[in-house]
């Protein structure tokens, strides 16, 4: 492969903007694609996937360049080079790239693919807890987290059936297969930049990952009834749910951020999506005005996201320690206030993309000792983790208000 200066400075600049500036590295690929008009795909994946490969393995590359943090552009360079060198890519005659040890690169890799911390890229602590709460499976979980995650979508049942998808996206030149199992979904066979498709720009698909297709499905959504999406975000799932409902009913979807709502809006005008209201939380008020009221009430909570880091691996870097206390907090209040909607004989899911105990079946398992809990029936739940699924990490629990 013959490296392009001027695709490699785009990595330098966006590796400089994730790691020193604090950027989340899927705005910053964002900003880097449309750089210059001029490159083509290849140029694009090239900057996009060199990018992620590299965020990705951070703590093993620096360790073998024997860098420190902040890292300094010269840094950034010589991480480059260790990235070229074990890809086998010859490394251009530049003055930004510096003699490269070949030989002493590999032998550092051989060395330091014997601990895991470093062979898996990842901080002290993260690796501690995660043997801690999953014990053997952590191994195992760790390498899948590590792979780059398949880029699935799931069909908009309001708009398309899953085989005229599959017909309109070939005829773009967008080839899928059917995954067993997932009633709604396709998976590209190759990946492409979907969303400047027609087919996308009619309404036909979303982008949403297979474990996270099974949510909605879970909380046994009925045409008509009154549904409470309370973390609705950007609302993935409440697009699901809408399909699931076709249409009929009304789906509340909450959030305490209101330009999450606003781009839910624009997503539920594209897909046809006409019963969802969304509501932003700015009290608990507008939690207790609904008190009793709900047929289903579906709690996707804040959580560590350590089930997705295959597609977010600069969250590797920016979790802290003491975010997994709070979270844990949170996620406790938010059940025990928002399980309230509930009316009696409806249904509650608690789902989160966290693949730790702590934050899923303990949760849970306190919640129904509780006060509030007490009112509720264990149903079912699912742990899927991504080395068994090839998907992403998840956790739902169904529970039923007696």
């Amino acid at each position: 492969m013959r490296l392009h200066r001027n695709l490699v400075f785009a990595v330098i600049d966006g590796l400089n903007e994730i790691f020193n500036e604090d950027g989340y590295a899927d705005k910053v690929v964002q900003k880097l694609l449309k750089r210059d008009k001029r490159w083509g795909s290849r140029d694009r994946s090239f900057v996009a996937e060199t990018v992620y490969e590299i965020v990705r393995w951070k703590r093993l590359y620096a360790e073998i360049a024997e860098v420190k943090e902040p890292f300094s552009r010269e840094n950034l360079w010589r991480i480059f080079a260790v990235w070229a060198t074990l890809r086998g890519i010859t490394l251009p005659d530049w003055k930004q790239i510096g003699p490269t040890p070949t030989r002493r690169i590999k032998g550092r890799f051989d060395e330091l693919s014997k601990i895991r911390k470093f062979r898996e890229s990842i901080p002290d602590w993260m690796d501690e807890i995660g043997e801690q709460e999953l014990g053997a499976k952590w191994e195992k979980e760790l390498k899948a987290l590590n792979e780059q995650a398949p880029v699935v979508l799931r069909i908009n049942t309001l708009k398309i059936s899953r085989d005229k998808l599959r017909s309109a996206l070939e005829d773009e030149d967008i080839d899928t297969e059917f995954i067993k199992g997932y009633p709604d979904a396709l998976q590209l066979t190759e990946r492409k930049n979907v969303f400047t498709s027609d087919a996308f720009k009619n309404g036909f698909f979303e982008v949403q990952d297979a474990s996270s297709q099974l949510v909605a499905n879970f909380l046994d959504v009925q045409p008509g009834q009154r549904v409470v999406d309370t973390c609705a975000g950007a609302g993935g799932k409440t697009l699901h749910l809408s399909a699931l409902m076709q249409n009929k009913g009304q789906i509340i979807a909450m959030d305490i951020y209101g330009n999450k709502l606003k781009e839910l809006k624009r997503r539920a005008k594209r897909a046809g999506a006409h019963n969802i209201e969304p509501r932003t939380i700015e009290s608990t008020k507008d939690i207790k005005k609904l008190h009793g009221k709900a047929d289903r009430v579906l709690i996707d909570a804040p959580c560590s996201g350590l089930g997705v880091l295959s597609r977010n691996p600069d969250a590797k870097w920016k979790l802290q320690p003491e975010f997994l206390d709070s979270i844990r907090q949170t996620q406790s209040e938010i059940l025990e206030s928002y399980s309230k909607m509930v009316k009696p004989g409806g249904k509650l899911v608690y789902a989160t993309c966290s693949i730790l105990p702590s934050e899923n079946q303990n949760q849970v398992e306190h919640f129904l000792t509780t006060e509030t809990g007490k009112n509720f029936n264990f149903i079912k739940d699912k742990k899927i983790l991504s080395h068994q699924s090839g998907y992403d990490g998840f956790y739902m629990a169904l529970l039923e208000r007696k």
